[in-house]
């Protein structure tokens, strides 16, 4: 574990993998801490150094009482790229990861080498799910639909209410029955208010970056005609389409081989 002050805030972050191994940052996902996402336990520590951190107003990193944009969560990373490798490396951007993976790709593409976007949209008019929105409601209300949303085909009544996940569903649903609260809210409310006003739309063209994105063909949060859109409009992208929702990285066994295998080969020329 590690802290490191950039851009005025306080940044925890954990590394991992072999000295020598090709770096990688790891962008997590909306409301991620890293006390609860074992980024011990990620495979892609055994073929990579990896860098996975909190972002601002997150876990325990800084969480600064102002307004966040996208601008900011990319201009983080990117000031993390710098600090700890200290060269351009392969992004992996989760969900809202993803999201502000596509904006450092844009705000510093001179950081990234290859890119990999795993259940996220571009934003503008081919948005995720908007999750602020949830936010007002109570907890009955926003249950099913945070649970849909993980998987359009979830049937609380089944013996395995969403496909593949097994074990990891009950963490899922005590946290979507759980939201976060106090200072942990505020900095997951500031970061869900910078995801309502993310996109990168009109500069996907302009994002020339090898890219591998993953997409769930069950993911209510993510659509896979999001995924569609981005990878017809990045010149440089390939989609490969798994047997899950937005929990796709626990439902199909297909993606972490998937990921390293596309971060491992020979650039494309």
């Amino acid at each position: 574990m590690a802290v490191v002050t950039l851009n005025g805030i306080d940044i925890h972050h954990e590394v991992y993998g072999d000295v020598g191994d090709p770096w990688v940052l790891n962008i997590g996902g909306s409301g991620g801490d890293l006390r609860r996402t074992f980024p011990d336990r990620s495979p892609l520590n055994k073929h990579f150094r990896v860098v996975h951190y909190d972002q601002r107003g997150l876990g325990q990193t800084t969480s600064p009482v102002t307004d966040y944009t996208m601008a900011d969560y990319a201009d983080d990373a990117a000031a993390l790229i710098a600090e700890v490798a200290g060269s351009p490396c392969h992004v992996v951007g989760t969900s809202f990861g993803g999201m502000v993976a596509l904006n450092l790709a844009v705000r510093h593409p001179h950081l990234v080498d290859k890119l990999v976007l795993l259940c996220t949209s571009p934003g503008g008019d081919h948005p995720s799910y908007p999750l602020h929105e949830l936010a007002a409601m109570d907890v009955d209300q926003s249950f099913p639909i945070r649970m849909r949303n993980m998987d359009t085909r979830w049937d609380p009544d089944a013996d395995d209410p969403i496909p593949g996940l097994g074990v990891v569903y009950d963490i899922v649903a005590e946290q979507a029955r759980n939201p976060a609260t106090g200072a942990e809210a505020d900095g997951a409310r500031r970061q869900l208010e910078a995801r309502s006003h993310h996109d990168v739309v009109d500069q996907l063209g302009t994002i020339g970056h090898d890219t591998l994105i993953c997409a769930g063909r069950f993911d209510g949060t993510a659509p896979l005609a999001n995924a569609e859109f981005t990878a017809e409009r990045m010149p440089s992208a390939r989609l490969e389409v798994f047997d899950g929702g937005h929990l796709l990285m626990f439902q199909d066994r297909r993606v972490f081989p998937t990921v390293i295998e596309f971060l491992q080969g020979s650039p494309t020329t």
